[in-house]
């Protein structure tokens, strides 16, 4: 366990510095300045020397990308001089200091995403902490949606295989799997929140949190989160329920399952005991990639419901070439990915004892 553990993390560090190095450099190569950007109309001279200055977008590009790599490092290097980027100037992160190398400061920090170009120098991580438990509520409740019913359906449709269900619930499936989100989306937000509104009483745009009338406290509505989670669940909903009856199948044509109906087991036990464990590998690889992917951002879904996710921040920062958060995004992401993929790897040794961590 200890070796598997220390080799996975030394993959997630090759991984996370993989990222790093190609977010940082096509997203600096983008046509655009974010100085001038970040002064708008009132973009002069002086000006835009001193925000050059101060973000190090007057150093050559690899000097910047060391910089983003000490900036990113918990054990960073730091310059006593005031006028070097790497100065630990009050406000911009609590830091230990270690030890001193002459001039240069060796401090022990929390990894820095820096400040967003485009919010008045808010930091990234305030504008993730903002976003992303949105989108983790979001794709809680889409992939518990998925879950219940695709396994429920699966089961179903293996059951009474060729049947007139069977074909029916394949049928459902296949559509469900063939149809874009951002046509669901934009349906289901017509259909159920305009056409249908005084009967659901949904509405066609709406986030987890919401301004009361006076605009004075935000409070929470649960509402708004049904059309968004059912459309962001109906694509995952339709992979279960292929994988789940296929696996299902495949199972319950084993040997030991023959032997199990031979000693007198009912169906219902036979499915409980026997084929449901054995069939929930490749439904629990489904789970997880979709899960990872809701949590990278359901960016249309989000994006059609004005839903406030990490989704839709993305797409205004694209919008606004908000570099520190577009990469701080991305990497939070690919680290998402990386701890799910190693939690998957845990649910399958414990789901099949053959698979061994290592």
């Amino acid at each position: 366990m200890i070796s598997y553990i220390l080799n996975k993390i030394f993959y997630a560090l090759l991984t996370l510095f993989g990222v790093v190095t190609v977010i940082f450099f096509l997203f600096n190569v983008l046509p655009g300045d974010p100085a001038q950007m970040m002064l708008g109309q009132n973009e002069d001279s002086e000006q835009l020397a001193i925000i050059k200055k101060k973000y190090g977008f007057d150093k050559p590009i690899l000097t910047q990308y060391v910089y983003y790599l000490n900036d990113l490092s918990p054990i960073s290097f730091h310059s006593k001089d005031q006028e070097n980027y790497t100065f630990l100037s009050e406000g911009k992160y609590t830091a230990s200091n270690l030890f001193n190398i002459g001039p240069t400061q060796v401090v022990l920090k929390l990894p820095y995403l820096r400040e967003s170009f485009t919010k008045q120098g808010k930091p990234v991580t305030q504008v993730l902490s903002e976003t992303l438990p949105n989108t983790f509520v979001l794709a809680v409740a889409a992939i518990t949606i998925a879950i219940l019913i695709g396994i429920i359906f699966g089961i179903i449709s293996a059951l009474y295989k060729d049947t007139f269900l069977d074909k029916a619930i394949q049928i459902f499936s296949t559509f469900g799997m063939s149809i874009p989100s951002f046509f669901s989306a934009i349906l289901f937000a017509w259909f159920f929140g305009f056409l249908l509104h005084e009967y659901t009483n949904l509405e066609m745009t709406g986030s987890l949190y919401e301004l009361d009338n006076f605009g004075e406290s935000m409070y929470i509505k649960w509402k708004n989160l049904i059309l968004p989670a059912v459309v962001l669940g109906i694509r995952p909903l339709a992979v279960i329920i292929q994988l789940m009856r296929n696996s299902l199948l495949d199972v319950l044509g084993e040997d030991y399952i023959r032997t199990a109906r031979a000693k007198g087991l009912t169906e219902f036990q036979i499915i409980r005991k026997h084929a449901l464990k054995n069939a929930f590998n490749p439904v629990v690889t489904a789970i997880s990639g979709w899960f990872a992917s809701m949590l990278a951002g359901a960016v249309f879904v989000e994006y059609i419901f004005g839903w406030n996710g990490l989704g839709k921040e993305i797409v205004n920062a694209l919008n606004t070439l908000d570099l520190p958060v577009i990469m701080g995004s991305v990497l939070v992401i690919a680290l998402l990915f990386i701890l799910i993929n190693i939690l998957v790897d845990m649910i399958y040794s414990w789901l099949d004892p053959k698979v061994k961590l290592q």
